[in-house]
């Protein structure tokens, strides 16, 4: 039986947000010693974006929280879910880009930095990365030489979850899922206590599928508690704006809590998992907010491509800056903290608009044999 799938049109806008909290991480480069010391870079680079990263960790619970939604709403109206069906959809919108840019960064990559008379460099081993496992190799030994690899750490994770999630909702009785996510939510915790240092932290699968299994839950509560998504709906308007607040105050002064109290950092992805939670549900359920981010066309539109633009940003970067240092021959502010990105920002975009419509689509009309 084939179902409709739901669609949630402000969460469009709020992956280009992700993205671009990402992006913005990724900018602002140099070896300039008069521009790295600036103050005006040091209020960029660390005081605006310097928590860039939590794009990613958003990326995580928004993944959760739809992967879910869609699997109970499939096992509701079929009695169960077709697992293989699931990974064959998943197999095909995340596979081709991903193996396009495996390819690119452990082949394409090293010739073209002996091209410009550069040594290669790659400490990454491919093997992680033909089977999803690339977050442990970026554990074991930071990050690769090719740029374009270094984000793939968390499509490994996700890849991971699509693996095991359908599995475990399949053979768990909806009623129950929530005592499957408690415990996960609990052995995540346990883990980042035990393994409380930066690269455990971040990219380890025990660690991150914290914001998996909370957006998971979220999913399961809209679903299984309808009063819930009644009293989004009527949820008063300074109320609204608590979750964007505590978002933005984590998002500018989480430095300065982890300093305040190292104790926080096992604990600290809980809460921000929340927090990142109670905005998806605004944004997916109260229709009539205050904050509705389909309002914004450009930020709608540009979701269908974030993707290709998480996967390909460090590609538009690096040919940007290429470009620049080859035609300055050194780092200026105006290149670093403004031409750089904008291009760099612009192009992105470009190559993934291409990328969808023209490699990424061809596969994605195939997903709709497998609903």
């Amino acid at each position: 039986m084939k179902t409709t799938s739901p669609y949630f049109k402000n969460l469009d806008g709020l992956r280009t947000i992700c993205f671009l909290m990402v992006f913005f991480f990724h900018s602002f480069t140099s070896k300039n010693s008069d521009v790295l010391n600036s103050n005006t870079y040091k209020t960029i680079k660390v005081g605006l974006f310097a928590n860039g990263n939590l794009g990613v960790n958003f990326f995580f619970v928004l993944s959760g929280f739809l992967i879910t939604y869609l699997l109970i709403i499939e096992k509701q109206s079929s009695s169960g879910i077709n697992i293989i069906h699931f990974w064959l959809r998943r197999v095909l919108r995340i596979w081709p880009l991903y193996f396009f840019c495996v390819f690119f960064g452990f082949f394409l990559f090293p010739l073209l930095k002996s091209y410009l008379g550069q040594n290669p460099e790659e400490t990454a081993h491919i093997f992680n990365y033909l089977t999803f496992t690339s977050n442990f190799d970026f554990i074991a030994n930071g990050r690769p030489d090719a740029s374009i690899l270094g984000v793939l750490w968390s499509v490994a994770i996700e890849e991971q979850f699509y693996l095991v999630w359908p599995v475990f909702l399949a053979l768990i009785p909806i009623k129950y899922y929530w005592i499957l996510f408690t415990s996960l939510i609990l052995i995540s915790l346990g883990y980042r206590i035990t393994h409380n240092d930066y690269y455990h932290t971040e990219f380890h699968t025990l660690s991150c599928m914290n914001d998996l299994v909370i957006g998971s839950f979220g999913a399961w509560l809209i679903t299984q508690r309808k009063s819930l998504e009644l009293r989004l709906t009527k949820v008063s308007k300074p109320v609204q704006v608590i979750p964007y607040l505590l978002f933005a105050i984590h998002f500018f002064l989480r430095n300065e809590l982890i300093n305040w109290s190292e104790g926080i950092i096992p604990y600290e992805r809980i809460f921000s998992s929340l927090i990142m939670l109670w905005i998806i549900l605004d944004q997916a359920m109260n229709i009539n907010g205050i904050f509705r981010l389909s309002r914004f066309k450009l930020l709608t539109k540009s979701g269908k491509y974030t993707y290709g633009m998480y996967c390909l940003h460090f590609l538009a970067i690096l040919i940007t800056i290429t470009l620049t240092k080859s035609i300055l021959h050194q780092d200026t502010f105006l290149t670093v903290l403004l031409v750089e990105p904008i291009t760099s920002l612009i192009l992105t975009y470009f190559i993934s608009v291409i990328s969808f419509n023209y490699f990424e689509q061809y596969f994605l009309k195939l997903k709709n044999k497998f609903i």
